[in-house]
């Protein structure tokens, strides 16, 4: 029974690898298609964010059979309840990189990007796809070297974002009201992104050494729109 237990919890995590590869495509495939007007590629995001949806479903399902039927303790149960909340926040993930992908099939044939601000959301994109790839690699190896780089990228989006707002509601800002909307619903769809990503962090950060740094705090931050 103990072989089997263990088994599950092995199973746990890779489905959460699983969902994490998946999640790193979708954000890939959304950003680059924001960036181009593709709007095929972000169809295609549209179409497989239910594929993320029905295996972190999947995933919920299995941890809270582990609890029901091992009833584990100490850090077992620990990382059944953290694989619960990662999945929560991996899901999410995966509907942020969908909503990404339908700003650009709603100005499509338009750029969703609004001009003077593509070389902003262009770095914005490379560096939550790089959280992204990252966040595979946390939750594969549980090295925490990757979850400071993680951090790192984090706070360069958040200084990227600043700048969206500072440039809309700056006097020389001449962009029509549907570009100011894309631009600061865009700008807080990838900070949230890499909140998330900073998020599951500090859950991974905690099971490897039993040290909480406390929730993510960007609820204090001043949102558009809340995810």
């Amino acid at each position: 029974m103990r072989e089997v237990f263990h088994q599950s919890l092995e199973d746990v995590q890779s489905r959460l690898v699983e969902i994490a590869d998946l999640v790193s495509v979708a954000i890939d495939k959304a950003t680059t298609a924001f960036g181009t007007s593709d709007v095929s590629l972000a169809e295609e995001v549209i179409a497989d964010d239910s594929v993320i949806d029905e295996k972190a479903a999947a995933l919920d399902e299995l941890a809270i059979e582990i609890l029901a039927r091992q009833q584990p303790v100490a850090r077992d149960l620990r990382i059944v309840v953290t694989a619960l909340r990662v999945s929560a926040s991996l899901e999410r993930m995966g509907d942020i990189a969908e909503h990404i992908a339908q700003l650009t099939r709603m100005r499509f044939p338009e750029r969703a990007i609004p001009k003077g601000l593509k070389g902003t959301f262009t770095r914005m994109g490379e560096l939550d796809v790089e959280i992204a790839r990252r966040l595979a690699i946390l939750l594969r190896t549980e090295d925490l070297e990757v979850a400071d780089e993680i951090r790192n990228a984090d706070d360069a989006i958040d200084e990227l974002h600043i700048s969206v707002f500072e440039k809309v509601l700056s006097d020389s800002w001449r962009g029509e009201p549907s570009a100011t909307v894309d631009a600061t619903l865009a700008s807080r769809y990838h900070e949230r992104f890499a909140d998330h990503a900073v998020s599951i962090s500090k859950k991974v950060i905690y099971l490897a050494t039993g040290d909480w740094t406390g929730e993510d705090d960007s609820s204090s931050r001043s949102a558009v729109v809340e995810l």
